[in-house]
């Protein structure tokens, strides 16, 4: 099984760049990726269940791989929301994939983004990264007349980095944009 070109690029180039960058003793401290999540919260499928159906269509093309619907944990009566009910969909992205869906992020689609500045340097303390998307049709795959309407994305990058400075050199590596300081 070949492997995907930014994995490759890791094992062969950056680990042990990184491993010298960061002054880690133990080849086995430098970080990689561990996952990313594509999560997508519909608020119309309270009262469309069509529409959940629509966006899980569209993020299996995104990522490649069958999706995952999200329940309500809680019910609260001003949405007309019941516990259970499902109000999203999310994706876990692992090994071959995750490196590919990668690549597309960093090198076709954020370019795509309107007045484009950069990503966001802020990282969770423990080594993850999140970016929200205001559009998902700026994924190749996404055709604007059969995904209906325009819906955000949250895309959550899990890193074993131990510290956001570790995590950013990671994706850094990677060639992910982010905004200059």
């Amino acid at each position: 099984m070949s492997k995907a070109r930014l994995e490759e690029q890791y094992i062969n180039e950056f680990r042990s760049q990184l491993k010298k960058d960061l002054d880690l003793d133990n080849i086995m401290l430098v970080p990689k990726l561990e996952k990313i999540v594509l999560n997508v919260g519909v608020k119309d499928a309270v009262s469309d269940s069509k529409s959940l159906q629509k966006v899980e269509e569209v993020l299996q093309l995104i990522s490649g791989q069958k999706t995952v619907r999200t329940k309500a944990r809680k019910s609260i009566a001003g949405f007309k929301l019941r516990e259970g009910m499902p109000i999203g969909v999310k994706v876990t992205l692992r090994r071959k994939r995750m490196y590919e869906f990668l690549d597309r992020l960093i090198n076709i689609a954020l370019p795509k983004v309107r007045d484009f500045r950069g990503v966001p340097t802020k990282f969770d303390h423990h080594g993850n990264y999140n970016l929200g998307i205001k559009e998902w049709a700026i994924f190749p795959e996404v055709d604007y007349e059969t995904a209906g309407k325009m819906r955000g994305l949250n895309i959550t990058i899990a890193t074993t980095a131990q510290e956001d400075e570790h995590a950013r050199a990671l994706l850094n590596k990677f060639g992910m944009p982010f905004r200059k300081q």
